[in-house]
């Protein structure tokens, strides 16, 4: 896994990359939670995300209910297709906001 943070707009734009997985998941998950602490609005974009495990669903789950402690803006952003079918798998998709793309997450 790959990933790139962006400043743009007020928020904190965390790019993850390629496989969010078992042996990924801890380095997202830390990366997440230092941002959540820091920032007051975090948009994920996942768009180039191209396999996702319960590991790395743990690390989102577990960053929203960080930024929901800390009071930071927490939303999910431009979900690839592998990533958007195990969040609607496991019904997060009624739990976290995913926009279609980093810019409908920035204008709202």
């Amino acid at each position: 896994m790959k990933h790139e943070v962006i400043n743009r707009q007020g928020a904190t734009i965390i790019e993850l990359k390629g496989e969010v997985d078992l042996e990924n998941s801890p380095a997202a998950r830390v990366l997440l939670l230092k941002h959540i602490e820091n920032a007051s609005r975090v948009l994920v974009d996942l768009s180039a995300v191209t396999y996702i495990d319960s590991s790395g669903v743990a690390s989102l789950v577990e960053a929203l209910q960080a930024s929901k402690k800390n009071g930071t803006d927490f939303a999910l952003a431009a979900a690839s297709e592998p990533t958007r079918r195990v969040l609607e798998l496991a019904r997060l998709d009624k739990v976290f906001r995913i926009y279609d793309s980093v810019e409908a997450g920035l204008a709202d």
